[in-house]
């Protein structure tokens, strides 16, 4: 098992790639340095191994198939993931290394948003996004990540190991907060410099689009590890409007006796029926959520015991 591997995903990063890579061997010399190649069009694997990269390929397109790839093939006791575009800083690796290291931190994020990452992005709505993103997770979550979407990060054995990537593109880094959250895992944050891409340097990341593939992430994560509260919230608002649709209809019997508006009526009761099935759907799930964090904890544990058994050997 290596001691630290700088992942590196890259789709046409020719004018970045030779730099990235030179600056982490610097940084890092002792960490063996790998460049994904995600079918890249241009010169980006020729000068990656020219600048001294183990170079692989990924050929199914988006950056959460590259880190499922990573993540299955390399051993190593601490990973650090860095895009290949030159806006994160070698320099602040080694202080990362050492939280995944010496102080056992399952995942460590580089955040960009308490530094320069608002004056130096010259897209405003990525701006916005990105602080929409970490306050809606950080709310939803009872958590305190401070930059829920950087690409910087470094992370345990453990974590690479027991994440399951689900996400094709560029939504993975807000799965991978998520789970480290929802598992307890270890969660640490060191506030690094970032530098909008250089000039003839062009972002694959579309503002909308991206934007809104994260937005449904999020929502379908928080659906799948806080079902109670998802479907608890669900049955809460469909009550509120059968109580909206029968109170008038009840009043109205009160005073008179009689019951003029049936199909209000009839549907008050359909959609009281359709909250009573959320809260329970909810409530089962959760569960279900509960034996699936057992099972993780279990898996945790032998995995943990994997690495100890190394160590002695």
């Amino acid at each position: 098992m290596e001691k630290i591997a700088v992942l590196i995903p890259c789709y046409n990063e020719e004018k970045t790639i030779k730099k990235v890579v030179e600056d982490w061997k610097k940084e890092l010399p002792e960490a063996t340095i790998y460049v994904y190649n995600n079918n890249s069009t241009d010169r980006t694997v020729e000068i990656a191994k020219e600048a001294g990269a183990i170079v692989r390929n990924e050929y199914q397109q988006g950056k959460g198939n590259v880190i499922r790839r990573m993540f299955r093939e390399i051993d190593a006791q601490c990973y650090i993931m860095i895009d290949g575009d030159d806006t994160y800083p070698a320099q602040f690796g080694r202080e990362m290394a050492e939280k995944v290291l010496e102080y056992k931190v399952d995942m460590v994020v580089g955040d960009r948003l308490s530094s320069t990452y608002f004056e130096e992005n010259k897209r405003p709505f990525h701006n916005l996004g990105n602080s929409m993103v970490r306050a809606a997770i950080n709310h939803l979550f009872k958590s305190n990540i401070r930059d829920i979407m950087t690409g910087y990060r470094a992370f345990s054995y453990q974590f690479v190991k027991t994440f399951p990537v689900l996400s094709r593109g560029f939504e993975i880094e807000t799965e991978m907060s998520i789970h480290a959250v929802d598992k307890n895992m270890l969660v640490d944050n060191v506030i690094i410099e970032y530098r909008d891409r250089p000039d003839g340097s062009e972002s694959k990341l579309n503002t909308y689009t991206d934007g809104m593939k994260v937005l449904f992430t999020i929502i379908k994560l928080f659906k799948g590890y806080r079902p109670f509260q998802f479907f608890g919230s669900m049955a809460f608002l469909l009550m509120i409007i059968a109580a909206g649709l029968f109170i008038p209809v009840f009043m109205t019997y009160l005073h008179t006796g009689l019951v003029p508006n049936f199909p209000t009526l009839i549907v008050s009761g359909f959609i009281a029926l359709a909250a009573l099935q959320a809260f329970f759907s909810g409530l089962i799930l959760s569960t279900i959520v509960q034996k699936n964090r057992q099972d993780f904890e279990f898996k945790l544990q032998l995995i943990t015991n994997k690495i100890d058994n190394e160590k002695d050997n």
